[in-house]
């Protein structure tokens, strides 16, 4: 019985994400013409060859901000809930900073903080 509903679930769910970009495909403007296909950085035209690879190193450093970023967001919910919770959310946020620290040494010791 339970797998119906899961199956029902992901077939509902790839029907309303297949509905949204045919429905978008449908009514959304359409225009050829050569500008529409010029590569551009910034509405700014290039200049020279637009093909670039950047270091990984980038990237990761990149990832390395919007994964703190992202945890801090989780930092709210247990301020406005550290009164009524109390010592039970002061440890878990304990826990939850020591998890961080240990992710941010990790990234330390790989050089992944290195902007070179």
């Amino acid at each position: 019985m339970n797998a119906d509903y899961i199956l029902l679930f992901f077939l509902t769910g790839i029907l309303m994400v297949a509905g949204g970009m045919i429905m978008a495909y449908m009514i959304s403007p359409k225009s050829e013409n050569k500008q529409k296909r010029e590569t551009y950085e910034s509405g700014i035209p290039t200049i020279g060859k637009t093909w670039v690879q950047f270091k990984v190193g980038y990237y990761l450093f990149a990832i390395l901000f919007l994964i703190f970023d992202v945890e801090t967001v989780f930092i709210f919910p247990w301020a406005v809930a550290m009164k009524k919770v109390g010592m039970t959310a002061f440890v878990e946020i304990l826990i939850f900073f020591v998890i961080l620290g240990i992710g941010l040494l990790y990234a330390w010791k790989k050089n992944a903080l290195e902007w070179e």
